[in-house]
């Protein structure tokens, strides 16, 4: 009932249900009987409630650097021991200089609206005692529960550099407080997401030159910077993998189409029969990075690290070798990353045939595959000696971040170009997610490194040779 690996959080809204008031003085009405705080909230003969597990694409199971605290890959949201939620309660029309006065109440949750240099409208939240609310931004500031850098890949920049004083890079394009999620504290624990975070002072602004608008029923709304978008799978995330509709989703947790680009002042079309609920399966992308969440029903189909280790120990157990120099091949511990080991098996991406590793067989230099590659350097193009078939040669390296997986199959397929191998219906899945690249691009990635996917299905079924004894 604490966030794993986090500190105490701020706090947003559920649903806008705000009452158009100007009247400070008048109080917000009493909560029910029926919305009384849980009072078991973390007894020692109980589970803790888990709503959900976020996982940020592009590592393949921890940051680079290690995960340290609140800057983590992966990160389990749990029930907190007292609820932090809030929920809009006044509206209040202010002239913009009289903002910052009129938000000297520290302990007061509110959204401010600039719609001029003389106009302002200003949301008051009151506490909710339904909901606990987590954060996320790049901000290391402490109501930020998962701080979240750029990913190598994601976003055509290198990402995820934080100085030593935890600096943040100065291209990253998410924001300090990018979004939140609100989580019922009652079954079946539905999760909300909503664009912008409040920051220390507990406020959420929104500029003059935000995209911003009063709604029909006299609400205000808006949208951030480079916006906070979701896509939520057509189907169910493990049986019938399929890919949805990526859209934006405002300050409000309404559901829209995307703008033109990624930060333009029009807002795109209110799409009225989709919602903020997060589902199992669904990604969430900060420009920058992408996270996608994983629901506790889902994550049961999914290896554990322990489970990998199995099936690693399977693989190089079958002692598979190399058809030409019929030494045996082995997969490196999943700990080691990024260092070839001498026995680690290697593949032409273009046909699947594994081997050793071999500097014979170059044709023409074509450097690393991929517009946004990170395949090691030298992987150039290379014949392959069983088929003939010209192509990348890479390393082979096995999913280690179980979170991503679609089932616990055995892993036959790997992502092309990357080498990262996994089971077949995971590769199947991901190469079918058009993933948002830039301010308006999108492409298949592998989910273990960023690398834009390449060939005609982006993976490759794994052609082993066994051992000739």
């Amino acid at each position: 009932m604490v966030l794993e690996g986090s500190s105490e959080a701020l706090c947003p809204p559920p649903s806008l249900e705000l009452r158009p008031s100007c009247n400070k003085s008048q109080p917000s009405p009493p909560l029910g009987s029926s919305s009384q705080p849980h009072d078991g909230v973390f007894p020692e003969d109980k589970e803790p409630v888990k709503y959900g597990e976020l996982v940020v694409l592009g590592h393949n199971g921890s940051l680079a650097n290690g995960d340290k605290g609140r800057r983590r890959s992966r990160l389990a949201l749990y029930k907190r021991p007292k609820a932090n939620g809030v929920k809009p309660d006044v509206i209040h029309n202010v002239s913009t200089p009289l903002v910052s006065k009129a938000l000297s109440n520290k302990s007061q949750h509110s959204i401010s609206y600039t719609l001029s240099r003389s106009h302002s409208v200003i949301v008051e939240y009151t506490h909710d005692t339904n909901t606990d609310m987590f954060q996320i931004g790049r901000s290391t500031e402490s109501m930020i529960d998962f701080v979240v850098t750029d990913t190598a890949g994601s976003s055509g920049q290198v990402g995820g550099a934080v100085g030593e004083g935890g600096g943040q890079s100065v291209q990253s394009t998410i924001s300090r407080y990018a979004c939140r999620i609100m989580c019922e504290r009652s079954a079946p624990y539905t999760a909300r997401i909503y664009a912008a975070g409040f920051d220390s002072s507990k406020n959420i602004f929104l500029g003059e030159r935000a995209a911003k608008w009063r709604t029909s029923d006299g609400l205000m709304d808006g949208l951030t910077t480079n916006g906070v978008l979701v896509m939520h799978p057509a189907g169910e995330f493990v049986s019938e993998p399929a890919p949805g509709v990526w859209r934006e989703i405002s300050v409000c947790g309404n559901v829209f189409a995307l703008r033109e680009t990624r930060s333009a002042q029009q807002r795109g079309k209110l799409v009225e029969n989709e919602s903020n609920t997060l589902q199992d399966g669904s990604l969430i992308d900060l420009c920058g990075a992408t996270l996608l969440w994983r629901t506790p029903p889902g994550l049961r189909h999914t290896p554990t690290l322990k489970q990998l280790e199995c099936l690693r120990q399977e693989l190089n157990a079958a002692r598979p070798q190399c058809p030409v120099g019929f030494n045996t091949l082995a997969f490196p511990s999943l700990a080691q990353r990024e260092i070839v080991d001498k026995k680690q098996p290697w593949v032409y991406v273009n046909c699947g045939h594994v081997h050793g590793y071999h500097n014979w067989g170059y044709r023409k230099e074509k450097g690393p595959p991929g517009p946004g590659g990170t395949a090691p350097a030298g992987t150039g193009e290379r014949e392959c000696p069983m088929c003939r078939r010209v192509g990348p040669y890479v390393p082979l390296w096995l999913g280690c971040e179980g979170g991503l997986y679609l089932d616990a199959g055995p892993p036959t397929h790997a992502f092309c170009p990357c080498g990262h191998v996994c089971s077949e219906k995971t590769v199947a899945g991901w190469s079918q997610i058009p993933l948002p690249h830039g301010t308006h691009a999108f492409h298949a990635a592998c989910p273990f490194c960023g690398t834009w996917l390449t060939g005609e299905q982006g993976h490759i079924k794994l052609i082993f040779q066994g051992p000739v004894d």
